[in-house]
């Protein structure tokens, strides 16, 4: 059972320029905001009003990859993901990229791009690492908080005081992108040849042929996998450390935690309840760091809760939403 164990825990972790107008806005940036040192940060942005609800992806995700819960939020909110360094358009960043460096860039690229709080934050799985970190930079402008199926800090040692040492390896995740990266670095990418066809993402349908071409030149550039490799290489590390040394109580921040409850259900069947029960009650713990906290089980989800139950996450940000209303106008 062990043996099967990292594979799984693996998979439940993924100045201002105006772009040109495309067709298409996966063929191209969104607004690129200027970092101090230059880099740039790529936003995608829709809707207006307050707060704004800021969406941060897991592990390989881009601005992309919130398009149905963007949808549901345009007319009542300002709502923008962005493409973290090294990922979508935006710059390469310097290496480690944990959890702090992400967290200074969108506090800095936010203020680039001109996109003020209050702000309401949802992190999905590695985001929910990243978002807390952020509201510990910015604790009087974050009014509320929405974890989707979140990492927790240093969760390997949980995992591994239940299951054995390794359970909750980044193992088959760090393995496949060492291989994509020694591709990239060499030119053999794309290829036809497993496992380096896993590397460069297939067209999707409907997908114009600017946008299949972006996707494929974010997988060949070898800064794309420096990235991906840094932040799986400091999550339990220096990320969960950086959480450890920050503010431990939210007090009364409302904020829910969702727990997708398929997460596990390719796990052998002996493992698949213990490891479900572990997740819910980490989640649980998370929830408690707020008085308003609220830890609640989603039905018919795997890990990919914005693509399986969109209606959860846009519920719980609305419910988010009006609690941090009702503390302003007290």
């Amino acid at each position: 059972m062990r043996s099967l164990l990292p594979a799984v825990l693996a998979l439940a972790l993924a100045a201002l320029a105006p772009a040109p107008a495309a067709a298409d806005p996966s063929a191209g940036p969104g607004l690129l905001a200027r970092l101090p040192d230059g880099r740039r940060l790529n936003f995608r942005c829709a809707g207006a009003g307050a707060p704004t609800v800021l969406l941060e992806g897991g592990y390989g995700a881009d601005s992309l990859g919130w398009g149905r819960i963007k949808a549901a939020f345009a007319k009542s909110y300002r709502v923008c993901s962005y493409d973290r360094a090294g990922a979508g358009y935006s710059d390469p960043g310097p290496l480690p990229r944990d959890g702090a460096a992400i967290a200074r860039d969108l506090d800095r690229g936010l203020a680039a791009a001109r996109i003020p709080g209050p702000y309401i934050v949802v992190g999905h799985s590695a985001g929910g690492l990243y978002v807390r970190l952020f509201s510990n930079r910015r604790p009087q402008d974050v009014v509320g908080m929405v974890l989707v199926d979140p990492s927790v800090e240093h969760q390997d040692r949980r995992f591994a005081a239940l299951f054995g040492e390794g359970a909750a390896g980044l193992g088959p995740l760090q393995a496949r992108a060492a291989q994509c990266l020694a591709a990239a670095e060499t030119g053999a990418l794309p290829s036809v040849e497993p496992p380096l066809d896993r590397c460069v993402p297939p067209a999707r349908p409907g997908q114009s042929p600017a946008a299949v071409a972006a996707r494929r030149a974010e997988a060949l550039r070898p800064s794309t996998w420096r990235a991906r490799i840094s932040e799986l290489d400091t999550l339990w590390s220096a990320t969960s450390d950086a959480l450890d040394l920050g503010r431990q109580s939210y007090g009364d921040l409302p904020l829910v935690v969702l727990t997708a409850d398929g997460t596990y259900a390719a796990a052998p069947q002996a493992a698949r309840e213990p490891l479900a029960s572990l997740w819910w009650g980490l989640h649980r713990e998370l929830a408690r760091r707020s008085t308003r906290g609220v830890s609640r089980q989603v039905e018919g989800s795997s890990h990919m809760m914005m693509t399986d139950r969109p209606d959860a996450i846009v519920a719980a940000v609305r419910e988010v939403a009006a609690q941090a209303n009702m503390i302003k106008a007290r």
